[in-house]
């Protein structure tokens, strides 16, 4: 979730940015953060489940955490094929997988 909301917290509001850094990132619990925005325990709740389940499904549809990791895959297979002094036609091989996840 972390990362989810690394990737996609400018699509969410000033809320939801501040409830879900303030839980995740800062470690509070339900309880403090209700004392903080004076509601209650379960509508922080509802709103942390509902801002979880957005990410998600921004993630669904745009896949930025999932071709970010598989760049850092290739990026990390590159550097190896590199390092052994590969053939330049491995070296463009995943070169051009790279290319492809956008």
């Amino acid at each position: 979730m972390n990362y989810l909301f690394d990737f996609y917290q400018s699509l969410l509001t000033q809320k939801q940015r501040k409830y879900m850094s303030l839980y995740y990132l800062d470690d509070f619990s339900l309880g403090e953060i209700a004392e903080e925005f004076d509601v209650s325990r379960q509508a922080v709740y509802d709103n942390i489940k509902r801002t979880e389940a957005m990410l998600e499904g921004y993630e669904n549809k745009l896949k930025l955490l999932f071709k970010f990791e598989q760049r850092t895959d290739l990026m990390a297979r590159l550097r190896t094929l590199i390092h052994q002094k590969a053939t330049p036609e491995e070296v463009l091989s995943l070169l051009d997988t790279l290319e492809k996840l956008d």
